[in-house]
């Protein structure tokens, strides 16, 4: 026997669940489905357990996309001050970290159960846990077979996430909707996520791991060269931190990255010009812009003895360490994978859907939110604000 609504999302994310949420409140028949027994849990790890769930200043400059205009109709529609609003009224205490990061004071589950408040009200079906064996099409409506029974519907939306953090429950089930309904996709890859670096060549700052600083980071060619200013940290196997977790998305295997990582001194021309003034040793001296154990390992990685006088050494030499720090050229051999990635570039390819509706031009009533698509935030509450705006606009239109 075959259940019938209007509205089926699979998914039970953040994206799906605020689909959910306002189509079920415009008065449309909502069934929400999900495989895993435990809700939202990629929001309960989020910002620490708090949930990173915004950022201020979210736009479309903030996302990386192969059709970079495409998210600018849902974000427009659907901003940070909306979502804020919502929090607001759910009473749940916040504060800003900073560039306009914004955490729940207490536990992620606000937020979840904000959500779950939220399609209550809007009279939202569960389903959950609940596998989905396949989705078919017959007539104007969906087929969505699952382990406790058929449902019909007429919309369906897709709000199961990308492939990162597979233990958690990720799978490639977008995906394969979208392939099975002729939809194209842009090569899907790990983003947000620590980078590796051969182990020979990494030998060197093994010993300083746990050591983080504030860096500029680039990588690309020409006009797709991008650079952030954030925090990097040395691990035991390469380089993590929002600095790298921010520039990986953008990092193509192969490419080089640029640290600078006094960004604020060009090096070589201040130890070049206080050869006569400075009197300490040159660690004294790296150690006041950089951690004094970074400053004498760095050294010690160059050839340098830490105790060396800069009145001692030439020029040449103060030029080589000065350029070393201002502008580090690495060379990551991978990253750490789904496995460790926060978000999934690519994805479904934008051209297939509408701006509005997140509707497929191909298949009517088949839409895709969220993290499946190929709309990928900076770190930062950036990714959340995508996932309440499509959410929104799917919501909207079914």
């Amino acid at each position: 026997m075959f259940k019938e609504f209007d509205v089926a999302v699979i998914g039970a994310g953040a994206a799906g669940m605020m689909c959910a949420a306002i189509a079920g409140q415009n008065g449309r028949k909502v069934v929400l489905i999900d495989h895993a027994e435990k809700l939202a849990e990629k929001i309960r790890i989020s910002g620490g357990g708090r949930c990173n769930f915004t950022n201020l200043h979210a736009g479309p400059q903030n996302y990386l996309s192969n059709n970079p205009h495409f998210c600018k109709s849902a974000l427009s529609r659907y901003t940070p001050q909306d979502f804020l609003a919502l929090v607001k009224r759910h009473r749940i205490a916040y504060h800003e970290k900073h560039k306009g990061q914004l955490f729940c004071d207490s536990s992620a589950e606000q937020i979840i159960d904000m959500l779950k408040a939220e399609c209550e009200r809007g009279h939202v079906a569960w389903r959950m846990p609940c596998k989905v064996e396949a989705v078919g099409r017959e007539g104007e409506r969906f087929i969505i077979g699952t382990d406790s029974g058929s449902v019909l519907a007429k919309h369906v939306v897709v709000a199961t996430g990308g492939l990162s953090i597979p233990k958690i429950g990720a799978t490639d089930f977008a995906f394969r909707i979208a392939r099975q309904f002729g939809l194209k996709l842009v090569e899907p890859r790990p983003g947000l996520v620590p980078l590796t670096f051969d182990a020979g060549a990494w030998q060197p700052f093994i010993p300083l791991a746990g050591i983080s600083l504030e860096v500029d980071i680039e990588t690309g060619e020409k006009k797709s060269r991008t650079r952030f200013r954030e925090d990097l940290l040395f691990t035991h196997r390469g380089l993590s931190g929002p600095a790298v977790l921010q520039i990986s998305s953008f990092w193509r295997p192969g490419t080089a990255l640029s640290l600078n990582l006094v960004p604020e001194v060009d090096v070589a021309h201040t130890l070049i010009e206080g050869k006569t003034t400075l009197k300490k040793n040159l660690g004294n001296i790296l150690a006041q812009w950089l951690p004094a154990r970074l400053a004498d390992g760095w050294l010690v990685a160059s050839g340098f003895a830490p105790d060396a006088r800069i009145a001692d050494l030439p020029d040449k030499q103060l030029r080589k360490l000065g350029e070393s720090l201002n502008r580090w050229v690495i060379l990551p051999d991978g990253s750490e994978g789904y496995r460790k990635a926060e978000v999934t570039c690519g994805g479904i390819d934008t051209r297939e859907l509408s701006q509005q509706s997140m509707m497929s031009a191909k298949m009517p009533g088949l839409h895709f939110i969220g993290e499946a698509v190929d709309v990928t935030g900076w770190l930062g509450g950036y990714n959340f604000q995508w996932a309440w705006a499509s959410g929104f606009a799917a919501g909207l239109s079914v």
